[in-house]
């Protein structure tokens, strides 16, 4: 049994040494991102009846709504932070350090100059936007909602660069330092809005300067001495600028560019369609549905995450034993979350709801099962998605979600006025799986070296 045992352990260590401490990264960053995320749920939360109490339904959905629109902001990074991701993740497997340094600075040079051209453009636009008109806000809403917008696109246009650090952590396979760099915001950002109830009159203009501008805060700090310590090989440099990076950034990042507008379509849209269609109150019943059942997304998000830059890594040296291994291995997660874990959580989501939020939100039977089934399709895109994006393998991600697009707004406007939120929902999780079957099938191609044509591109 002894000399078993030592040949197993032999075994095991010879593999992760095999894959360049590959494996041993993963396994430390979701043993960390465990403990980080499981104060990050705790805290997200706690922050959603603590937020709705602070102000009252109505004006939390006029904020969901609005920094989902600004959130639209974040593809005019045209793919720079997926395609930095790829090419740092490819330059760090193959020890180029300069060339990584020359990505990080020129991504970062980049994006500062879009997102100050964009924060001019909207200065100059905002003055002339009713923006109560255009979100249908009702007249009992008192603040000054120009402002409160040029406060939430201001922010985002600061974070648009300065987020450029959880990038580099991802290509460099720490996604458990970019998700405490999240927690020490969220921290903050909890913190002053219980201050806020206990002292300031209740108000959107406070809530919305204390969940934008802590977070940016947490990434400087988080910046500054992560590229002084352990990144410092990456440090951006001005000498470092050279943009002829910048060409070959976008040469796989203006692909991930327009997926990344599919995907707004698809996920980003719902806030905006039920504020149109039903109103801002079942904007906020259908944000608190899913803030429940992204615990599950968020708890896959922590097995998964690590993996896009690892199976950069691995291709990027044709391991395609390891990739084998571990597809088939979140395949079994997957599966046995959708059958048992997230049946679960539909069955108990009554009382859970109830546990924590009172009466103050009423969630429909209903939409609990229909968010259970968008969970599903969810965490099996997200398993699709890393693989393939992480291999640089994109086309038929690309026209899917192309379709997809021009489907998924006016079948979720139809069912948004006929069944409601649920309705909204089942689109979308109905697309999802149709694509999570198209993309398993691209895999288990590319992985027996039987992808041709456009399934290997």
């Amino acid at each position: 049994m002894g000399s078993i045992a030592a040949k197993a352990k032999r075994r095991i260590v010879s593999l992760i040494k095999s894959d360049g401490n590959r494996s041993e990264k993963i396994f430390k960053n979701v043993i960390l991102s465990f403990g980080v995320k499981g104060g990050s749920i705790i805290v997200g939360l706690l922050l959603v009846p603590m937020t709705i109490n602070y102000i009252n339904p109505i004006q939390y959905g006029i904020w969901l709504t609005i920094s989902s629109v600004v959130s639209w902001m974040s593809f005019f990074d045209i793919g720079m932070g997926n395609g930095l991701r790829n090419k740092l993740a490819h330059a760090i497997a193959l020890n180029e350090y300069e060339n990584a340094r020359k990505y990080v600075s020129t991504a970062y040079a980049v994006l500062a100059m879009i997102a100050f051209a964009l924060f001019v453009i909207f200065w100059l636009v905002n003055p002339h936007l009713n923006w109560n008109s255009l979100l249908s806000i009702p007249d009992t809403v008192k603040d000054n909602i120009q402002l409160v917008v040029l406060i939430i696109v201001g922010s985002f246009c600061v974070q648009f660069v300065v987020q450029t650090i959880n990038v580099v952590l991802m290509a460099n396979q720490q996604p458990a330092i970019s998700s405490l760099i999240l927690f020490v915001g969220q921290l903050g950002i909890l913190a002053t809005i219980f201050i806020l109830k206990q002292t300031v009159v209740g108000t959107l203009t406070n809530l919305v300067l204390a969940l934008t501008i802590l977070p940016i805060f947490a990434l400087l700090i988080g910046s500054i001495y992560l590229y002084n310590n352990q990144l410092k090989i990456f440090a951006p440099s001005f000498r470092s600028i050279d943009f002829k990076f910048a060409k070959n950034i976008l040469n796989l990042g203006g692909i991930f560019f327009v997926i990344q507008i599919g995907a707004m379509l698809l996920f980003q849209t719902d806030n905006i369609i039920i504020n149109k269609i039903i109103g801002p109150e079942a904007v906020t019943v259908f944000n608190v549905s899913y803030k429940l059942f992204s615990v599950v997304i968020m708890l896959f998000g922590i097995l998964i995450t690590p993996y896009w830059s690892a199976f950069t890594d691995a291709y990027s040296k044709q391991d395609f034993d390891w990739m084998q291994n571990k597809v088939y291995r979140m395949r079994i997660i997957w599966v046995i979350l959708s059958l048992v874990g997230i049946p679960l959580l539909v069955f108990s989501s009554k009382f859970l709801f109830i546990f924590w939020l009172g009466h103050t939100v009423n969630i429909p039977p209903n939409l609990s099962i229909a968010m259970g089934l968008y969970t599903i399709g969810f965490t099996g895109m997200t398993l699709n998605c890393y693989f393939l994006n992480g291999i640089g393998k994109l086309k038929i991600q690309l026209y899917l979600y192309v379709v997809s697009c021009l489907i998924n707004v006016p079948l979720s406007i139809y069912w948004a006025s006929r069944a409601g939120v649920v309705g909204v929902v089942l689109v979308n999780t109905i697309i999802m799986f149709l694509m999570c079957i198209v993309l398993w099938i691209q895999i288990n191609k590319i992985l027996k070296n039987r992808a041709y044509g456009i399934w290997n591109k």
